[in-house]
């Protein structure tokens, strides 16, 4: 979040009992900030002020606001506003926005919004509908420029003239029945003067996706391109949208974030001010599961009760061997979580990533363990208790930069969301390995 937008926080937490202030520093907030600084502005308020505020803002700002605004931070503001209020925001949408609103809305507001379209918008939303969410054809967009074949070159820079949508560099070139022909650079066609210039320059698309495709691949072939949109195409060769740079970033950014969010055991766009008891339901399920393997890493250490009895020193310890095992192994898993959902980790690179891992732990593993042990020595005077640090803690940092890379692929092969239960899992095999060598060495050199 910019300085700027951190500073009108603050001012309105200052002034919100002055409504004229108030509505002036709206004014200025609407005039120069984007919907979505508007939406990380609001999302940083309780409720009662998010409403106040909200109600100041205009009504074209409010719903690009809205749209931009994360699921549950929408879901909060419709149910704490009127209906009369909500309504308005659904009006005069494209099919694409309520695509992007409507899995989480009610049916209400839904029929609302299909009503207010424009024919050809409902048509498009419906035929989108169709289309798993897995699929492009759900994600395609409509802003595309066709061009009928026909069409002589005065006419097309004609339609070329007028306002164009943002990431347009070619135009498509279809038949009478909209299968896609080709495409032209849209620098080049502006300065052709003949039409058989226009028809030469026409030329096929090189890259094409298909609306039953995957649109995780689809999106990585969108970036990877070098063009700012792909056109989609249906299984008749019809061109049915295409796909843009924003949309798949968009889309990839949504993956990764959603990835991280739920590795902390989080529900995905969980709002600051959302509902007290919601966030605990959420929550809880994962610090009862955390509790379970917490219970399990307990009883291994029950195993060593009559050890740490005998050197106390090693219970005072083995907080630092968890805790260098846990961080080290967050490090490596969140790395390649982002790397699977960005679809950067395939079968060819994964042997490069674990030698990459083990010599990280192995070098991270050395110069920690050498600390430790140092200051273990300092502390309890003891060398042989030393030496039994120094192998638990470089032991357990190179097991949990091998785990933080094999836990997420393992779970994903049973269809087990990593994100979900990776750090779990994770922690569960630090903790119960970096204590048994601990304590196993502990009782074998120290007793």
């Amino acid at each position: 979040m910019s300085l700027e937008i951190l500073d009108y926080i603050d001012k309105i937490n200052i002034h919100f009992e002055k409504e004229q202030d108030l509505t002036e520093l709206m004014k200025e907030i609407e005039q120069g900030f984007s919907a979505e600084q508007i939406s990380n502005l609001l999302e940083s308020f309780p409720i009662k002020l998010r409403i106040l505020v909200w109600k100041l803002i205009g009504e074209e700002t409010q719903q690009n606001v809205f749209i931009a605004m994360k699921n549950e931070s929408r879901q909060l503001l419709l149910y704490a506003l009127d209906d009369v209020d909500c309504f308005p925001l659904f009006t005069k949408l494209d099919a694409f926005n309520l695509l992007e609103l409507s899995e989480n809305l009610n049916d209400r507001f839904i029929d609302f919004a299909v009503s207010n379209m424009t024919a050809k918008q409902r048509s498009l939303y419906k035929k989108s509908c169709d289309y798993a969410l897995i699929e492009v054809g759900h994600w395609q967009n409509f802003t595309e420029i066709q061009i009928p074949q026909r069409l002589k070159l005065s006419a097309v820079k004609k339609v070329c003239a007028k306002s164009l949508p943002a990431f347009t560099d070619v135009v498509y070139v279809v038949n009478d029945v909209g299968a896609l022909v080709g495409e032209i650079a849209l620098n080049s066609l502006l300065k052709l003067t003949s039409d058989e210039e226009y028809r030469a320059l026409i030329t096929p698309s090189a890259e094409v996706i298909n609306s039953t495709d995957n649109i995780n691949v689809a999106c990585e072939k969108v970036i990877a391109s070098a063009k700012s949109a792909l056109p989609v195409i249906d299984e008749n060769n019809c061109l049915t949208g295409r796909l843009d740079l924003p949309t798949a970033y968009k889309y990839k950014e949504q993956v990764v974030e959603s990835q991280l969010i739920q590795s902390a055991g989080l529900v995905e766009e969980e709002d600051l001010f959302s509902n007290v008891w919601l966030s605990s339901k959420n929550r809880a399920v994962w610090l009862g599961i955390n509790l379970v393997t917490a219970f399990l890493a307990s009883w291994f250490i029950g195993l060593f009760e009559a050890t740490i009895q005998q050197v106390v020193a090693l219970a005072v310890l083995m907080p630092v061997v968890a805790s260098m095992g846990g961080i080290s192994g967050s490090q490596t898993i969140t790395l390649i979580i982002r790397g699977l959902a960005l679809g950067q980790i395939t079968d060819a690179n994964k042997k490069d990533i674990v030698i990459k891992e083990l010599k990280v732990g192995a070098i991270n593993g050395v110069l920690w363990a050498v600390v430790i042990g140092l200051i273990t020595y300092l502390w309890f005077d003891t060398f042989l208790l030393s030496v039994t640090i120094f192998i638990a803690i470089l032991g357990n940092i190179v097991i949990a930069s091998l785990s933080g890379v094999w836990v997420p692929w393992i779970l994903t092969k049973f269809k087990i969301d990593p994100a979900l239960s990776g750090s779990v899992v994770l922690t569960t095999v630090t903790d119960i390995f970096g204590f048994i060598v601990f304590l196993g060495l502990g009782s074998v050199l120290l007793l």
